[in-house]
């Protein structure tokens, strides 16, 4: 149906290649254009500064729940004025002791022209969810909570 593409590039810039000591820091280009600085988490040796992949994860995520419900909203008629997300993923170890991102939670705040009902923001949450194509792509367990 659609291709999505991504171009990541990373040069040696250290003497050596020992795992305490090589660089994590890469950039990821977008089929767009647009490049990103990354590296590996700040708990393996990455530099804090720069996105990795876990919180790109986490984005992913957070982003692709915003879209699929501002999609429903609007097909709904319901008006959304803005949107904010504080995600946050938790990385454990799985049943063969390696880690992954086991969960991820999703606080939405939507803030309508007329917000609807309790219940039918739950609907459109829960509705978000189930169509998110990243969400139906991993398997993390996805906690929305709003």
């Amino acid at each position: 149906m659609s291709q999505h593409v991504a171009r990541l590039s990373w040069k040696r810039q250290t003497v050596d290649f020992a795992y305490d000591s090589y660089n994590r820091g890469h950039v990821v280009t977008f089929g767009g254009g647009e490049a990103l600085p990354m590296s590996s988490a700040p708990d393996f040796r990455g530099d804090a500064a720069r996105a990795n992949p876990e919180e790109l994860l986490v984005a992913a995520l957070s982003s692709c729940h915003m879209l699929t419900f501002l999609a429903i909203a609007s097909r709904k008629r319901l008006v959304v004025d803005a949107y904010e997300d504080h995600a946050v993923g938790v990385m454990t170890k799985n049943a063969e002791g390696k880690l992954f991102v086991s969960h991820v939670t999703l606080r939405p705040r939507v803030a309508f022209a007329q917000p609807p009902p309790e219940d039918v923001l739950q609907r459109l949450h829960h509705q978000a969810h189930a169509e998110c194509f990243i969400a139906n792509s991993v398997l993390t367990d996805v906690t929305v909570e709003g």
